[in-house]
């Protein structure tokens, strides 16, 4: 009898290798940290994430659900809840993919990160004082509005993009 979690484990390997996020992100270098590598007596590397459009990895998966989108679904526009990271990497998938966007963001978020989703052109809407609040007022928003909620990290397809980081770290490291 097969096991359930290695038919999942080869579902999510062919996922993140059909993932399209070349499109948006690059290979990031994978780096030693000398300090902490000191520090820990032992070898600690980086992945370069930072080097990203978006400074973080979150655009992988961002894009690779919203690239899956029909044209039609695109045109409804999508909408997601953030403070920062995946905001930012909706904003600027949504720009590359031609549809409009909307990101949620807590009222507490800083307005370098407002600033920085407004000029990837999404529209943000400030509401409430945590991510919580701020999610559930864009999955109310999506539905009233008939946007497409991209959620931040639980679904397959965000799952799969930013499984790309680990093929890289794979390849860059034995």
């Amino acid at each position: 009898m097969k096991c359930y979690l290695n038919d999942m484990a080869d579902d999510y390997l062919k996922m993140i290798l059909r993932a399209p996020v070349y499109d948006v992100a690059k290979v990031t270098p994978l780096e030693v940290a000398p300090n902490i590598s000191r520090r820990l007596k032992n070898r600690v590397f980086l992945k370069r994430e930072d080097m990203q459009p978006v400074f973080s990895y979150k655009i992988r998966g961002a894009y690779n659900l919203m690239s899956s989108l029909s044209r039609k679904e695109r045109e409804k526009g999508v909408i997601a809840a953030s403070a920062g990271n995946h905001a930012q990497g909706v904003a600027l998938a949504a720009d590359k993919l031609h549809c409009r966007s909307a990101v949620v963001m807590p009222k507490t978020t800083p307005n370098i990160k407002v600033d920085a989703v407004k000029a990837l052109g999404a529209e943000v809407i400030l509401y409430g004082n945590s991510y919580d609040e701020a999610e559930t007022h864009a999955k109310g928003l999506s539905s009233k509005r008939g946007m497409i909620f991209i959620p931040p990290y639980d679904h397959p397809l965000v799952i799969a993009g930013q499984g790309t980081v680990a093929m890289e770290i794979m390849r860059q490291h034995s």
